[in-house]
């Protein structure tokens, strides 16, 4: 996907500027051709001639500089870009540009450019949360720009909380999910995906559900949609909006949403199975509201089908298949004896035990694995964390 694309990226001054080297050296790993421009801030955490090394071309950094400028070599690299990634994107550099000063040479070659426009903001997290930083992010979002992050924990200062930039991979993975968007690389391509919670009745008003809000599921789909997939989601009750274009299937119980996925999957080239399905479903469901009366209650309960496994078990018209593992202790092990176990072509694994993630937050970190493979993708929101996901599963795919 990124073969022969050129990429600029714009380094401004903080301390994850540091990883622009591993970042570089993984856009040219898939292809890219990576120009970088520095702002003198951005020279303090890492040096032009790492990123030259890295690049296998010259940094520019310097809006006066004779030589450059006798050939008007910033109009020369507005030109060249097919994409500008600003990464790190500190919040001085993202009001710069939202107030379009052009006062060196990075903010002079976004502003003479018509390429898209990607920022990764890394900043202290109450800069982050400050009224100014996301007025100046809302209206470069009006605007058309790409804003990837930033991710959440623990800051360089020693906060906690959003304002990390994502790392290296992650933003490997949404530069290769924007130009797959931008071919339409998933036109064709039918995916279907589970999404929140089932809940097995007990009663006319009574049921047992658990804690998913369909909110990752929901995010995949819409990353999906967005690289030109037609999707359908088979979605448990959720107080989220549907993704637009989405094919909607609405189920409440196990069952019912395991006889949609094995009436879809086989129409699908790739099956997502995000749902938190109920293992077990009442044996007996009372036909009228059951009362108050013992002390105690037994509820006989009996296991509902294996919905990934028995997609995964199709013998003919079998999907590339995506399992989901929400765990609370060795997730590594218990998920790849998932995947194994399950016939599984990639599990997706996350720690729910962690505040802040999995479960109703609006936040999540996956741990993926494949056979010969696996991919960490760290803590951020689970939109961009949808847009990674589908990107890796892409790769991953088109090699089967």
């Amino acid at each position: 996907m990124l073969t022969n694309q050129n990429i600029l990226l714009a380094i401004s001054g903080g301390i994850a500027a540091y990883k622009c080297a591993e970042l570089t050296r993984r856009l040219k790993e898939r292809g890219a051709n990576v120009r970088v421009v520095m702002t003198h801030a951005a020279k303090a955490f890492i040096t032009p001639l790492t990123m030259q090394a890295v690049s296998a071309n010259p940094v520019c950094d310097d809006l006066l500089d004779p030589a450059a400028e006798a050939a008007m070599g910033h109009i020369e690299l507005a030109k060249w870009a097919d994409l500008i990634l600003v990464a790190p994107a500190t919040a001085d550099v993202i009001a710069r540009i939202n107030a379009g000063i052009a006062n060196d040479l990075l903010t002079t070659v976004i502003l003479a450019s018509d390429a898209p426009l990607a920022l990764a903001p890394a900043m202290n997290q109450q800069m982050y949360r400050a009224q100014a930083t996301q007025d100046n992010i809302a209206n470069l979002t009006k605007r058309g720009a790409k804003i990837w992050g930033p991710a959440q924990g623990e800051q360089a200062c020693g906060d906690v909380g959003p304002g990390r930039m994502p790392e290296p991979m992650e933003l490997v993975q949404l530069t290769e999910l924007y130009f797959a968007a931008d071919k339409g690389i998933l036109d064709g391509i039918t995916l279907t995906i589970t999404a929140g919670p089932t809940r097995e009745a007990l009663d006319p008003v009574r049921f047992i559900s658990n804690h998913s809000s369909g909110k990752m599921g929901y995010a995949i789909a819409a990353a999906a949609i967005d690289a030109g997939a037609s999707v359908n989601l088979i979605s448990g009750k959720v107080a989220i909006p549907t993704p637009q274009k989405a094919i909607v299937t609405n189920v409440d119980s196990a069952l019912e949403m395991h006889a949609a996925a094995l009436s879809l999957a086989p129409k699908s080239d790739i099956f997502i199975a995000c749902a938190a399905v109920a293992d077990y479903r009442p044996v007996d469901v009372a036909d009228q509201k059951i009362k108050k009366s013992a002390d105690t209650m037994t509820i006989t309960m009996t296991k509902n089908p294996d919905i990934v496994a028995d997609v995964a078990a199709l013998t003919e018209d079998r999907p590339y298949t995506v399992g989901f593992a929400a765990e609370t202790q060795d997730v590594e092990k218990y998920a790849k004896g998932k995947m194994q176990r399950k016939n599984l072509d990639m599990i997706c694994a996350n720690d729910v035990s962690k505040g802040g993630q999995g479960f109703n937050a609006d936040a999540n970190a996956l741990s993926v694995f494949w056979q010969g493979g696996s991919e960490m993708l760290p803590l951020t929101d689970k939109k961009q964390l949808g847009k990674a996901l589908i990107a890796l599963i892409l790769s991953q795919f088109k090699r089967v």
